[in-house]
């Protein structure tokens, strides 16, 4: 039986800006953060990356009962940071690296006047054991895979 994305998990979903999340998506997922259960879940998820987890061993993991950890996937999974798919009569959670590389990527956006590589944000070294590198689909790679518009705008005109 072929896999296929939850529509109650995946229907919402934030849609980047261009290079970067729009801020009220950013907000949305820094929000869905902000709340110790779900912090718990995404990085319980993340560690998983990019197996994942059954939704029933989640709510063990956490101690949360079923009705309430449903509530904190789908805020999660609105907020793009994590998605879920059908596999028979259990649904198979995992982060959203990618929708956490955005959020991480609008953050920093901004450091150090619009050129995060000041800083080596733009540099987040991957382990070479992680199972989610640059051919998996999931990417532990750099944070900022394509420089901001902003940013290209200012090398280009650097560059004149």
């Amino acid at each position: 039986m072929a896999r296929r994305a939850l529509a109650v998990v995946g229907h919402v979903r934030p849609a980047p800006a261009g290079d970067m999340l729009s801020p009220p998506h950013a907000l949305a997922a820094l929000a869905a953060l902000g709340q110790s259960t779900r912090l718990e879940i995404f990085r319980l998820l993340m560690r998983q990356a990019p197996k994942g987890l059954l939704a029933g061993t989640i709510a063990e993991e956490v101690g949360c009962a079923p009705t309430t950890l449903s509530s904190h996937l789908s805020i999660l999974a609105r907020a793009g940071l994590i998605h879920g798919t059908r596999e028979g009569r259990a649904i198979h959670y995992r982060a959203d690296i990618e929708g956490m590389r955005a959020l991480v990527a609008f953050m920093v956006t901004d450091c150090c006047d619009g050129h995060p590589e000041i800083c080596n944000f733009s540099r987040v070294p991957a382990a070479a054991d992680c199972g989610c590198g640059p051919g998996s689909g999931a990417g532990c790679g750099p944070v900022a895979q394509k420089a901001p518009r902003r940013r290209r705008l200012i090398a280009r005109r650097q560059s004149s």
